[in-house]
Order: structure tokens, then sequence, then C-alpha cells
């Protein structure tokens, strides 16, 4: 199914809605009576005499407490030739510091039954930790030991380590992707040589490999100072205690280098530059069109966004109009608008339909800007953007750790944690005039950088009077192991008023407390789930109709797949366009989408709302318009997405791998969305037939979360309890049996691949067996976490990969057990050799510190379970598709508590073979298949795509 991303830009999630204050403690304001929607969210704000700011904000909803800290460094505090700094330093961050040992910050929080994670873009950089109400006080131990205590501990193994899982990461995500060079290329001719935006965030592949711990060291102390910080803590705390706290953890760290901020640095370009690639990866064409606009919080660059939404989402947008509904041009492409600290950009991305000419999409594309002046803007339609702006941002600070993003932000970039307040208003104050002025200025007859990214060979699909852009792209080679020497000394301890070398004591951690939950069946036969939760005004549902996939034909795959798409084009009553605008004034979103076993309506709303929303799920369900014309759109669409993720290694990877586990003769083997000759063959009568035979509440359950209680819901069905009249469907079963019997290595080939994707393992569990949930924790420490071992000898130690996991997916169908990752290309027979030995390995048993880290993790963690609509919601799923009771997570835990090391080394020896797995490697076969039959596999096989025997001869390689 294919969803219009919208793709608004703002620095923080922010709405347009009266009746919504963000205040501090000191100026709270009265929240007019007769809105409906109402939130207040209080926050205190002070700062230490080092500079550190910090900003406190209450919440007792849930027994946990979110830990964000946000610096006021990212790329674009770097220079030319020493990219990729900040990034990289994210990464060193996490390693140790003088008081916390190698790989603990990770392991320390999960420990605690906690997560975290850093991230870096072009302006900031931030740390973030979620955590028991009880571990409050670790965080901070940890973030101010990064934060003054950790520069004498980057040595440079530990930096050269970093190092190469930056590279990885580089690989993984722009390397080894249709389109990834666009960034770079885009970047590099909208911005000037030495603008703090020239370069990306990631950094030069160069500039990676020759940065020295030096350079990193120098960068840490300018930038990484409580001078330079801010610190937001929110949830389950007393303020007085958090204060002390913090001063005692970051009140004696040392003011560092000032850091002066940046002044806006919008860029114009003089006249338009055309530019082409022939990418590796890509099976379709793409074009992109960007032109200099203007920096954050201005009043263009509110106009601006709207004017994105506006050409580009939905069914009236002249994009949609020109491009895939009249020229069939493409089926895919969006605008935004991307207003940074320093300056902005205004994107327009369309991905070609297969064949297609980008020359052919950017005369199609300024069509739709010559649609958009003609058809003009109503107030209406500006409207409609603002009311669904209202809910995104009660979803946006659903979570202690959303809210904790959103002072930060507005604390490092506005000066201001409750800047939201003008923040608001100057979105509220768009006008339509607005928006048509800003596509004057910075759009219409402006210049702008082109680029044409197409398959390689097929130069007739650029834009004309392109030239060659000079995208750098890495040589596969040998591996060759950088020796660091290393040395002896202790590492100096920077002195403190504190012994930092204990860690806090957590105390007790917070008892489960699992929220009450309802359930009720219908006339009709269906079940209805739900929680009441009351902390913001919205209500998260789903309507799950069993079946999907399952009731698919093999000969016409993809009919359940196209249900979702059709159903959502308009009713008999509303066109498309009509259905959709209704659904979006009510600042509303319902989506369908359909997985291997069921077909799922998914409804974000506001509480006032909930019953028109409702109205038009049952309108949706009941009353299709089957519209011809859509239909053959849908087509289109969904066979040019079929061919562009022949293009993903990733997605390549998992259809071979269910291929060859679940067989031929199971449905699973082909994929949910068809192939692009099952799909051409559907015709609009195969969908009403299975609308016809399969569509029933007696197969159905209805979840619904939120500021509502059960009467209210139950009274809001009841026109579909009446209107949906059941059926018997049957749901077809197909027996699985898993009789491998040898370890077998495929390799599919993506010549030149930077990295190799690797996928091992057999058929597995349903969730419904007895030893499904005991096999998630035997499993932690193999691969279920950063801490997992096949993460920590792969990435960690060795910095072949970003990332390495294992884990059992299982419905009420078997699933699979899967250890997967994407390595660099020269690493790929010692990987997969590595996963084989540590699975091995880990059947003669864990020690006793892993299996207690192993429940702290697991049963600590269900503090953070039930503290958003959605995570609640997924809760209910579970109850309702498996038959849980409401008890369920209690007996989960006694299971975990439960667990012996003989019951965890025997679970691990029933489930895990080594020698019994399919290993799938995607990647470069000219340099790696040849190594494999070396390697004692039982059988080494070339395959195609598709997951047939290669007809190309294997010796070659």
């Amino acid at each position: 199914m294919m969803t219009t991303k919208k793709l608004f830009n703002y620095s923080m999630l922010t709405v347009f809605a009266a009746a919504l204050t963000f205040t501090s403690c000191k100026e709270k304001q009265e929240v007019p009576k007769e809105d409906a929607a109402t939130l207040s969210v209080e926050f205190e704000k002070y700062e230490l005499e080092n500079g550190l700011d910090v900003i406190l904000h209450q919440d007792k909803s849930d027994p946990i407490v979110s830990v964000a800290i946000q610096y006021n460094v990212g790329s674009n505090r770097e220079k030319t030739g020493r990219t990729g700094f900040a990034h990289l330093f994210e990464h060193m961050l996490f390693q140790e510091s003088e008081n916390v040992p190698q790989d603990q910050f990770f392991k320390k929080i999960q420990d605690a039954g906690g997560t975290l994670n850093g991230g870096t873009w072009k302006d900031g950089t931030v740390y973030y930790e979620v955590v028991p109400k009880n571990a409050m006080e670790t965080v901070l131990w940890l973030e101010s030991d990064r934060m003054g205590y950790l520069i004498n501990t980057v040595t440079a193994s530990a930096f050269n380590n970093q190092q190469e899982v930056v590279q990885n990461e580089k690989r993984q995500r722009v390397d080894n992707n249709p389109y990834g060079h666009e960034g770079w290329v885009l970047d590099k001719n909208i911005y000037p040589e030495g603008h703090p935006y020239n370069w990306q965030v990631i950094g030069e592949l160069e500039d990676l490999q020759n940065a020295t711990v030096e350079d990193v060291k120098e960068f840490y102390d300018k930038f990484y100072g409580p001078n330079n910080a801010t610190l937001v803590l929110a949830g389950d705390f007393e303020k007085e205690d958090a204060k002390a706290l913090v001063e005692k953890y970051f009140g004696e760290i040392k003011r560092r280098q000032e850091v002066a901020p940046l002044e806006p640095q919008p860029v114009t370009i003089a006249e338009t530059v055309r530019l082409y690639h022939e990418d590796n990866f890509a099976n379709t064409a793409q074009l992109n069109m960007v032109w200099p606009t203007t920096y954050q919080y201005t009043e263009d660059a509110y106009a601006l966004d709207f004017l994105s939404e506006l050409i580009s989402n939905g069914k009236k947008a002249p994009m949609y109009k020109v491009l895939e509904k009249e020229k069939e041009l493409s089926s895919r492409f969006y605008a935004y608008n991307n207003s940074q600290v320093l300056a902005g950009e205004f994107h327009v991305t369309v991905t070609a339909n297969s064949g297609k000419s980008l020359n052919d999409i950017e005369k199609g594309m300024f069509e739709a800007f010559a649609r958009f002046e003609k058809d003009g803007i109503t107030d209406r339609d500006v409207e409609r953007i603002k009311a669904g702006l209202e809910t995104d941002f009660y979803n946006g600070i659903s979570s202690v750790l959303g809210k904790s993003f959103q002072l930060a932000q507005y604390n490092t970039f506005a000066g201001d944690p409750g800047f939201i307040e003008k923040d608001i208003e100057n979105i509220k104050k768009v006008t339509k005039e607005d928006v048509m002025r800003v596509y004057e200025t910075y759009i219409k007859d402006k210049p702008f950088v082109i680029t044409s990214f197409v398959p390689k060979g097929q130069m007739e699909l650029i834009a004309e009077n392109s030239t060659k852009a000079a995208v750098v792209e890495e040589e596969i080679k040998e591996n060759v192991t950088k020796v660091i020497e290393e040395t002896s000394e202790e590492i100096v301890k920077t002195p403190s008023k504190i012994d930092r070398s204990i860690a806090p004591n957590q105390g007790e951690t917070p008892a489960l407390n699992v929220p009450a939950s309802w359930t009720s069946t219908l006339g009709n036969g269906l079940k209805v789930y739900g929680i009441e939760q009351n902390e913001i005004p919205t209500v998260n549902f789903s309507l799950r109709i069993d079946g999907g996939h399952l009731l698919d034909n093999k000969e016409k795959n993809g009919v359940a797949n196209l249900m979702t798409d059709i159903l959502m084009e308009g009713t008999k009553n509303k066109t498309p366009e009509q259905l959709e605008e209704e659904i979006e004034m009510l600042g509303a979103s319902i989506n369908m989408y359909t997985t291997n076993e069921a077909i799922i309506i998914r409804g974000n709303t506001l509480v006032r709302n909930f019953d028109k929303t409702i109205a038009l799920v049952k309108e949706i369900l009941l009353e299709p318009r089957w519209d011809e014309a859509e239909f053959s759109r849908i087509k289109t669409s969904t066979i040019n997405g079929i061919k562009r993720s022949d293009a993903d290694p990733n997605t390549v990877a998992d259809r071979v791998y269910k291929k060859i586990l679940y067989g031929e003769d199971h449905i699973f083997s082909y994929p949910t969305s068809g192939t692009a000759a099952s799909v051409e063959a559907i015709t609009i009568a195969d969908l009403k037939t299975f609308y016809t035979n399969n569509f029933s509440p007696s197969i159905s359950s209805m979840h619904v979360v939120g500021k509502i209680d059960e009467t209210t819901v139950l009274e809001t069905l009841k026109e579909l309890e009446t209107s949906w009249a059941a059926k018997e469907v049957t749901i077809p079963e197909y027996p699985i049996v898993n009789t491998r019997d040898k370890a077998s290595l495929y390799f599919v080939d993506i010549p030149d691949a930077k990295q190799s994707v690797i996928s091992i393992g057999n058929i597995g569990l349903s969730r419904t067996d007895k030893d499904f949930f005991p096999a998630e924790v035997m499993n932690y420490k193999l691969g279920g976490s950063f801490s997992g071992n096949v993460n920590l000898i792969l990435r960690e130690e060795k910095g072949y990969t970003y990332g390495a996991r294992s884990g059992f997916s299982g419905s009420k169908i078997p699933g699979t057990f899967t250890a997967s990752s994407s390595v660099r290309t020269n690493t790929t027979g010692e990987s997969v050799k590595i996963f084989k030995d540590e699975i091995a390995k880990y059947k003669e048993g864990i020690s006793k510190e892993d299996l207690d880290f192993t429940k702290n993790a697991l049963i600590k963690s269900n503090a953070r379970r039930f503290e958003t609509q959605g995570s609640l919601l997924g809760m209910l799923q579970e109850m309702s598709e498996y038959g849980l009771a409401s008890d369920y997570i209690e007996k989960e835990e006694d299971v975990i508590r439960n667990m012996t090391l003989e019951d965890h080394k025997a679970l691990a020896n029933k489930l895990l073979n080594q020698d019994k797995m399919a290993y799938i490697v995607v990647g470069d076969a000219a340099t790696q298949f040849e190594q494999f039959k070396l390697m004692g596999f039982d059988e080494v096989k070339l395959i195609t795509k598709d997951g047939e025997e290669s007809n190309l001869d294997s010796a070659r390689y």
C-alpha cells in the first residue's frame, strides 16, 4: 500500500490549537472554557553557574523519567576537510568515560529497564534516555560523566572502532541505497564551498578516514561543555530532589570555550544547475528540484510549509492531479520546505514510474505549478491543514520523551522553551495570500538545482541539458585490519567532589501496573477492546479483519493488498477527494494496510471528533465506491512500487529469505504486495469477490484507546453493529514443515554493492506456542538488544557493521528465528562465520551475570510499556489476536523471573541449530561469492532476486 507522506518540517511538532498553552510555571495562562481540547504543560527553567540550562517538567502519569541533553552543535560547526565530526562524536560519547567502562552506557541503562540513543543533524546533537523513575540518578551520573569526564578515555583504538562504525552507517544509509547520494549532490550545489550546509551530517568518507584523536579532542573541548547545552528532565520526580541531583552531578563541571551563536546565512543561486548521476541501485529514475528559501521561525518559513503541503499532498494537490492521475508519470512524489537555523530549501522529489522520462516529469512539474496558480487556494484549504496539525501536536507530546525534545529544541534554537506559544500564533496567522506570496518570492521563475538519478545505462531518462554530478563512490577492496598501538598508561581521572566511580543506588523498581482494560462483543460478533487513557484529548483505534494475505490466491497474488487501497478511494456518496477532505477537516487520519494475516484500518482523531471519524470508517467499510479509474491508477502505482523494491538489497533479502524458508507451497513465500505480473492480472471483479466473501465482523476486532470511556465507545459503534452483518469466512491453513537438514548458503548478486545484507535462520515458533515468549527471553543476550553478543562483536569490537540483531517472529502461524546485519562488503565471509560461531557458542550456556542482565532489562522495562496510546493499542491488539488474558504481561514477567541457566541452555539447544539454517547473502558476488565454497557449508548456491537458482556461471565468481 502506498500512503502520501506529510512532510512539514517545523523545527518541532507545532499546531494550530487555540486551546493549547505551553507555559512557564511562573506565567500560567487561562484557557478558554468553551474550547473542548485543552492542555497545559508546565515547566521550570533555570541556569547553573557553569552555564548549563536546566528545564524540569513534572508528569506523574507514568512511573518513568526522560532525560535529554541537547548540545548546540551539529555538522554546521564543522569545517571543510573536517566533516562528520559532530556525528562521529555522537558515537564516541557512547563508548566509555573516566568512570564508566567500555560499552557500559547501553548496558547500564538497559539493565535498569531503560532505553537510550542519540541523534545528530545539521544544527544540533541530542542524547536521551527513558528509564523507570528509580533510575533517574543513574542517568544523571552517566550523562554528567560523558559531559565532564570523558576526553581522557578517547584512545586511538576506541576512535578507530567508531570511525569504522560510522563509515558502515554511511554505506548502509547512503552508498548501498537507491538515490542515496542525492543529498550530497544537492547540498554541494545549493550551498557554496565553506557554507556550513555544504556537506552531509554523516561527513565525507575521506574526512572520516583521515580524522585523528587530536581533531576530535579539540572539537569536544569547544562544543561539549555545559555552557553549550540544555538538560531537560521530564516525568515522575520531585522537583527539589531533581534540582539537588542536577547540582550534584553537573554543577562542578567546568565551563568550556564560549560558543558564539551562528547567524543565519540564507543563500541564493544565480542560475539553474542541472545534474545527473547513473545510480547503481535504482530501478527507476528520480527527479529532485530544490530552491533556496529562508531560515526557520520567519514568517515566510511558515507559509512555505503550507505551500509544500498544498502542492503535493492529497487528491486536491496539483502534483497528484498532473503527475499521477492525468499523465501517469509517477506514483511517488512529495514536496517539503526545509527551513533550518541558518538557511532553508524547498524540495520537490518525484520518483518516476518505470521507463518514464525525467524530462517529461520536469515539464509535468511546471504544469502542476501552473495549475496551482490557476486554481488558487481557498480558506478551507488552509484550515484543513491547520486542523491536522492539532492532532499531530498532541501525538508529538504524548510521551515524556516527546515533551523533552520539544522543550530542548525551543530552548536551544529560540532561546525560550515556551516559544511554542509564539510558534502556534505564527501558524495561525498563515493565510492563502501568504502562501501565494512565498510561491512567487522563492519558486516562480527562480533558479533551482535539478538532479536526475537514473538506473545505470539508462541515460535517455535524464532531464535535458544535465551534466554529470561529481559523485565519489567507494571502491571495494580487500579487508585490511588497522593495527593500533595502544599505550598501557592508566587513564588519568579528572578531579571531582564526589566518588564518580560508584554507580548510584537505584532503589526499588516501580511495580508492574497494567492499565485496566475492558472487552465487549457486539450483536454482529465484532469484538471490542478498550483502555481509557485521559492524558491527551485524542483517540487511537484499529479495526482488524482477519485473513489478509492468507486469503490471497497464488495465481492472483496481491488482491488483499489492493483492497486496502481501493477502499480508501471514495465511497458511494463521496468522491476520493471529498472523502480525503472530510477526514482532514476533522484533524483525523484513517489508513488501511494489509499484513500476512489481516487487513487493518488504523485511525487517530481528536476525542471531540471520534463519532464523526467512526462514521467515516463505517462508510469506507460498508459503502465502497469501486472506482474503475482509481483502480487503474492504484494498479499502476503498486506495480511501480514493486519494481522499485527490486533495487533495495534489504527488500530483496527479505523476499528471498521467506521464499527459501516457507517454500513455494506456502502463501508467505509470496510477497504481500504481489508481483508485477500478478497485480497486472487482477481485475476489479476480483476485489469485489474478495470483499463479498471475506469482510465480516465475525472475524474482526476493534481496539480503542484514548480519552473516552466504554459507554461512549459502544454507543458510537452502534451503527456499525446494526449495519455490518456477519457471515461465515474460512481462512485457509497452510501446513509448515521445518525440514531443513543442512546449512545452505544462498548468494544474490548485487554488483558493486558497498555492503552485504545477511539473513540467517530457520522456521521457528508461533506466538501461541508455549515456548515462544521464553524463546524471546532466551535470545535477548544473543541479539535481542544493543548489548547482544552479535552486535558487541560485529559492531563494537570489529567495526564491520552499524548493527547486528537476532530474534524470533511469530503469529498464529510459525514465524522464523532470524539473525541479520548489513556489513562492509569486504568483511562478508568473516561476518557470516562470526554469526555461525556465536550461535553455536550460545548453546553452551550464558553466565549468571548475563541472565541477570536479561531479567532486569525485560522486567524493569515494563515501567515504560504503558505510556502512550500507541503502546496501549498494541497491547489490546496482542490480547485480541492471540486470545490473551488481561494479565498476560504479569505472566510473562513470571516466565522471565523464573528462568534458570538450565532452562536457558535447554531452549537454545532446542531452537538454535546453526548447522540446519539457511544463510542468505545479498551483495557483490564478484568479490565475495567464491569464499563460501571453502567455508564448510553443505551447499552453496548463486540465486536470483526472485529466489530461483541463477543460470549464471558461478565459476566466474
